[in-house]
């Protein structure tokens, strides 16, 4: 399963980017947004200047597919956190 709806549509680097901010915004946290933000910039430059179609491909499958799973882990975080209720008082 996809992160987001339009993962089969992503089939140039530009798009995939684009797509991979995208799914930034559903992390649970600013903080771990911001830190998948900079992987996703850092791994584009680091592939700029990949020039076979074959590999491009490789890369764009490779990174819906951590996407699905980084957004598969950590959602779980949010919901377990979001509703957040004391324990119950111990008496003595």
């Amino acid at each position: 399963m996809a992160p987001l709806p339009g993962a089969e549509l992503v089939q140039r680097p530009l798009q995939l980017y684009r797509y991979l901010l995208r799914c930034c915004r559903q992390l649970p946290t600013k903080g771990i947004q911001e830190h998948y933000k900079h992987a996703v910039r850092q791994s584009f430059r680091v592939h700029s200047d990949e020039d076979s179609p074959e590999r491009i491909q490789q890369i764009i499958k490779r990174a819906i597919e951590d996407a699905d799973w980084i957004l598969n882990k950590l959602r779980p975080i949010s919901a377990v956190e979001a509703p957040h209720q004391p324990l119950p008082s111990r008496s003595p």
